[in-house]
């Protein structure tokens, strides 16, 4: 299974993410609870053939409900059949449109076939009805970063944050989120207006990841040409000035950065520190 474990899947499978959970069972009629009982353990040892005949015979003898068809789905998506494992799925929705598992289960199967916005949707649909489970977050957030939607991704990560604030991996792809999503602002910005300050801030920036720094002077000063009034752009200089020994250029810059932020706490601070 893609991106799935076999712990997590089986949650999915059994209804364990949604409210009703594998009690919906005590609505199939009783005779037909042990052969229902049967598939799920055969789907539980990895026995497809078998979990699929005792789920149609559960089918064909009248038990057409939702968690059926939700655990039918899940043979043929665990064989690769993905066509077939979404019938299954979209019936089970049909059935019971709050039925939380069957909508992810579906999404994992529409991405592995590249169906991404109908993915989004079965994701964001599940998301509105369990807002708090943390494994439809996470397949939201990949399925807006397969279709490039980066604004879409920080607020899953975000939101992860949110549910599991000391999770570190969650954490992580925040950061990689935000990073990728300022990149791609300066790309924006680059295309829009190259001699853009902003843009030769993000330059200089990039050069100072470098080390750098002489290079980073030089694009903050185009920063500066292009927008002088634009706070901590100055301030910016300064530091990279500081940075080089420069203790009288920085002075200038700060100065400079107090004409337009007068109460700027990081500009005083830094121009107490220098005269020191």
């Amino acid at each position: 299974m893609p991106s799935l474990s076999w712990i997590n899947y089986l949650l999915l499978v059994l209804g364990c993410l949604s409210s009703h959970g594998y009690s919906q069972t005590l609505n199939l009629p009783e005779s037909l609870q042990p052969l229902f009982t049967s598939g799920v353990e055969a789907l539980k040892k990895g026995d497809l053939d078998s979990a699929e005949k005792s789920f149609l015979a559960v089918i064909d003898k009248g038990g057409r409900l939702s968690f059926v068809y939700n655990n039918l789905g899940a043979v043929y998506q665990q064989r690769k059949q993905h066509s077939q494992a979404l019938t299954q799925f979209r019936e089970a929705i049909r059935l019971q449109p709050d039925y939380v598992s069957p909508r992810i289960l579906a999404a994992v199967s529409l991405m592995v076939l590249k169906r991404f916005p109908e993915a989004i949707k079965e994701l964001e649909y599940a998301a509105k009805l369990q807002p708090g489970e943390p494994m439809i977050r996470l397949r939201l957030a990949r399925a807006y970063e397969q279709t490039g939607d980066l604004f879409g991704t920080v607020e899953q990560y975000q939101r992860l944050r949110e549910i599991n604030p000391k999770d570190p991996e969650y954490a992580f792809q925040l950061g990689r989120a935000f990073m990728e999503l300022a990149a791609w602002c300066s790309q924006e910005i680059g295309r829009i207006n190259p001699a853009s300050a902003r843009l030769q801030q993000s330059i200089a920036d990039n050069y100072v990841y470098q080390g750098n720094n002489e290079k980073a002077i030089v694009a903050m000063k185009r920063a500066i040409q292009a927008a002088p009034k634009l706070p901590d752009l100055h301030l910016a200089l300064a530091q990279l000035y500081a940075q080089q020994g420069q203790t009288a250029q920085a002075l200038q810059e700060i100065n400079l950065e107090l004409t337009i932020v007068p109460n700027s706490l990081a500009a005083l601070t830094m121009r107490e520190n220098l005269k020191r």
